[in-house]
C-alpha cells in the first residue's frame, strides 16, 4: 500500500481517527449527557433524584434514557442495592473517568478560543 494511501486510511478508514472520534462524539451526544457526566465526575455516585435536582429542566424519562445509553456505552455504571424502596446509584466507570480529561481539555479549548468565535460564551 502506498504511503499516501496508508495515511489516508489511518485518518479516514474504518479504524481511522475520524471513525474513533465520531464514535466518542456519538456516545456523548444528547442534550443532557454532558451535564450528567460532569455531575458524576464532581460527585462519584449519585441517585437519579439527585441528578434531577441538580440538572434543571431534565425529565425523569430523558434522564433514564440517557443513563441507559451511557451505561450501554460503558461510561456509567448502575449499582442496584436490591432494597425496597429501590435504591440505585450511578457512577462513572473507569472508561467514563478516563474520558473526563478529554472533556476538560475541550472546555479549556473553548475558553481559550471563545474570543475567536462570534457569539461564544465568555
Amino acid at each position: 500500500m502506498p504511503i499516501d494511501q496508508e495515511r489516508r486510511s489511518a485518518c479516514l478508514g474504518p479504524e481511522g481517527s475520524v471513525a474513533h472520534v465520531t464514535r466518542v462524539l456519538s456516545m456523548i451526544s444528547g442534550r443532557w449527557k454532558l451535564p450528567i457526566l460532569f455531575r458524576l465526575f464532581a460527585e462519584p455516585t449519585m441517585r437519579t433524584s439527585r441528578l434531577l435536582r441538580d440538572i434543571p429542566d431534565l425529565s425523569q424519562k430523558v434522564l433514564t434514557q440517557h443513563l441507559r445509553e451511557l451505561e450501554r456505552d460503558g461510561l456509567v455504571a448502575r449499582r442496584d442495592f436490591g432494597r425496597q424502596p429501590p435504591h440505585v446509584e450511578y457512577g462513572l466507570t473507569d472508561a467514563g473517568a478516563s474520558l473526563m480529561p478529554v472533556l476538560l481539555s475541550m472546555r479549556e479549548f473553548s475558553r481559550l478560543h471563545a474570543a475567536d468565535v462570534p457569539g461564544a460564551p465568555d
